[in-house]
């Protein structure tokens, strides 16, 4: 937990830590969560401990039974769709408004992190997603709305473990591809103030994203159950 905040309490810097370690993977969805060997871990009691996995119960990322048994929550393709569905919605919004408010700081950003971009492919891995991430933060934070930068980072969040199961799968590489190039698109669109024609292609590059590709495989066994 190197670079914690040391202002947090034990519960705060518990949550944080855990919480990171579900979103990037190192713990995997269903893992067991040892509690006393996680609280060692972190150094800390095992009280705290337990009021951090309470609020990740809160958040659906963790699964608490009547025996304190603690496990990473599964992934579940209503959940995914969910997400998708929302962001549907407020990224094609954040692109619309970063083409009516971006500034000269924001452009720069935006190059910035599109020059850092990589195709999300399993060649690529955790480096092309975590700059797949920033390349689409710059473009909801040039939105200037607070709270729609505040309710996307907590969508991405949640998004996270589907993106990665996601990169995982066989799309073929064309998808990939073709998402890397919208990226640069996307920025020029910006730059001209074409704010109808950037929230369409984002749209559009949502239903095509790794999330999409994670509800179709999540929800091939309950059809193939079904047939």
């Amino acid at each position: 937990m190197g670079g914690a905040n040391v202002f947090l309490s034990k519960s705060d810097a518990a949550y944080a830590e855990i919480r990171e370690r579900i979103l990037s993977g190192e713990l995997p969805p269903g893992s067991v969560l040892a509690q006393y060997d996680l609280a060692e871990s972190l150094h800390m009691s095992i009280t705290p401990l337990r009021e951090a996995l309470r609020r990740l119960k809160g958040e659906g990322l963790v699964e608490l039974d009547v025996h304190r048994d603690a496990r990473v929550a599964p992934l579940h393709a209503k959940e995914a769709r969910e997400l998708l569905e929302i962001r549907l919605s407020l990224d094609p919004t954040g692109a619309e408004l970063a083409a009516k408010r971006r500034t000269r700081a924001d452009l720069e950003a935006m190059r910035g992190a599109v020059g850092r971009l990589l195709p999300v492919t399993r060649e690529w891995g955790e480096e092309a997603l975590v700059a797949h991430r920033e390349f689409h933060r710059a473009v909801y934070v040039a939105s200037h709305n607070e709270r729609l930068i505040e309710l996307l980072d907590g969508i991405w969040d949640k998004s996270d473990r589907y993106r990665r199961m996601g990169l995982q799968l066989p799309p073929g590489e064309e998808p990939r591809m073709r998402d890397h190039r919208e990226h640069h698109t996307m920025v020029e669109m910006i730059s001209d103030g074409d704010a109808d024609g950037v929230a369409a292609l984002m749209r559009d590059h949502i239903r095509l994203s790794l999330t999409a590709a994670a509800i179709q495989a999540l929800e091939e066994p309950r059809e193939s159950a079904r047939a």
